[in-house]
């Protein structure tokens, strides 16, 4: 799995096989323990303030509440471009704003990662920051434009506190409202991003 172009696929194998645990366990028993090296920003995953900002919260901050049961606002968007700040309501407090492009179904092509992909325009940002989203998430590669080094979006989310969630999929099945959104990462202390079960509880 190659989530950005220019990021490394992880890679997993045995540290410990069900052969090999037989010398290490009672007769009958065996154990299978995996390894896996990956970059944090593999997947559907999680931006805590650290990725964008040197004193920023790292994942094992970022308090629970933050990322769990989120009331959800799923946003319908364009399928490629900027996203522009006309689609939000004037209050999003506390909310888990999704914008669903339809990109995802381009996952596993070159198209995926290409720089047309959707991203939010960076007044959108702004207004999000400004009305109070607590989470923002795209089904798309980045919530920023990939063209240049410059992530404007990032910056502005980050530095508001606003988590991050890019990767997303799966989001044709949710309504615009009426559910709650979980992404919680590992509380890895000093990481920046890491990889989350992202889910939609219907209320």
């Amino acid at each position: 799995m190659v989530t950005a172009p220019g990021l490394p696929a992880p890679e997993v194998d045995e540290h410990l096989s069900y052969e090999d645990s037989a010398s290490v366990y009672a007769e009958g028993t065996e154990f299978l323990i995996s390894r896996a090296s990956m970059v944090t920003s593999t997947g559907t995953y999680l931006d805590a303030p650290r990725h964008r900002y040197r004193d920023g919260e790292d994942v094992a901050e970022v308090a629970l509440e933050r990322c769990v049961e989120l009331p959800l606002l799923v946003l319908d968007a364009p399928a490629e471009g900027e996203i522009g700040g006309e689609l939000l309501p004037d209050d999003v407090t506390g909310c888990a704003v999704l914008f669903r492009t339809g990109w995802s179904a381009h996952w596993g092509t070159p198209r995926y990662g290409s720089p047309e992909h959707p991203h939010l325009h960076v007044e959108t940002a702004r207004l999000l920051a400004s009305r109070g989203a607590a989470l923002v998430g795209i089904d798309a590669v980045n919530v920023d434009g990939t063209e240049d080094g410059e992530r404007p979006i990032h910056s502005t989310l980050l530095r508001a506190g606003i988590l991050i969630v890019e990767n997303l999929t799966g989001l044709e099945a949710l309504p615009a409202r009426g559910a709650t959104f979980t992404a919680a990462p590992l509380p890895f202390r000093t990481l920046p991003s890491f990889p989350v079960r992202a889910y939609a509880r219907l209320q």
